[in-house]
């Protein structure tokens, strides 16, 4: 596996990967539309770069984490990109959220380009990627993904090939549907709890210890209990992951009534303006609705 690794795009959770990276010992150019994002990479020993084409030029790896389908494929196959850039045979790794088939077409494209290409869409937040102990799902041929081992154990600690290409994401569109479905409900279960004047805190501790316990709990109950919202993971974002859930669900076949309410709060709430707010900001939407 090559040290040198070009990482497109530092956001919310691409910065703390990017760095880990660093502290793994790869070499790591980054690039990012916003070019603070990239003076806290070099910060961290990392490397930056002024485009895509200065971040991948050596790079035997390319790692890519930005917001939708069309980000990823302007990234990679639009002018001056990854795939006008790299170097031949050099392994792609997609950490985005998007379309399963757009996953699987630039898979095919980069095949056909000479490179490699995994689709590796992630779960655990911000705090997972600052951790280094995010999930991953990972879609494509298995001797990528047992190359990639040494780059996936420095960002994960839960790291699953899934099937071909395409099937990471596939298997992220579910994550996103349970972690939209959990989320409401631990916001309609704090607003009830509150309704009745009991200590919150001390419910939800013991909440955690039965079968309710979820991870939202630990990671996100007390800053919904302060009514702090600030994103570790963006309303939009899940927003648009819920788009790719319910037409995926659609074009399967596959009926999901709860998901699909879940897919309205979210929109909803992203329809408010609150796109900008963490996802655990259902629970402002509960309030709303219960007259609290």
């Amino acid at each position: 596996m090559s040290t040198q690794i070009g990482f497109i795009g530092l956001g919310i959770m691409g910065a703390p990967m990017a760095a880990n990276l660093v502290r793994a010992g790869f070499d790591v150019t980054g690039y990012n539309r916003s070019p603070a994002r990239v003076e806290q990479l070099v910060a961290t020993g990392g490397r930056g770069a002024a485009d895509i084409a200065g971040a991948v030029r050596d790079a035997g790896v390319v790692a890519t984490m930005v917001p939708d389908s069309p980000d990823v494929r302007s990234v990679l196959a639009g002018p001056g990109g990854v795939f006008e850039s790299a170097p031949p045979g050099a392994l792609i790794i997609d950490f985005s959220t998007i379309r399963p088939d757009v996953a699987a077409a630039l898979a095919a494209e980069a095949g056909e380009r000479g490179f490699r290409m995994l689709d590796a869409p992630v779960s655990g937040g911000e705090q997972g990627a600052i951790e280094g102990a995010l999930s991953i799902m990972v879609g494509g041929a298995a001797a990528d993904f047992e190359a990639a081992a040494p780059i996936f154990g420095a960002v994960g600690q839960t790291v699953v090939h899934v099937g071909p290409s395409g099937s990471g994401q596939t298997v992220k569109a579910a994550n996103q549907l349970m972690v939209a479905g959990i989320i409401e409900l631990v916001a309609e279960a704090i607003v009830f709890l509150e309704a009745y004047g009991v200590e919150v805190e001390a419910a939800l501790r013991v909440l955690g210890g039965g079968l309710a316990g979820n991870t939202v709990l630990q990671r996100k109950g007390a800053a919904m209990l302060a009514r702090d919202f600030t994103p570790g993971f963006r309303i939009a974002l899940h927003d648009k992951d819920m788009g790719i859930v319910t037409a995926a669900a659609r074009e399967a076949g596959v009926v999901i009534p709860l998901g699909a309410v879940a897919a309205q709060l979210v929109a909803s709430l992203k329809a408010q303006g609150d796109g900008g707010l963490d996802h655990s900001a259902l629970l402002k939407l509960v309030a709303q609705l219960s007259g609290r």
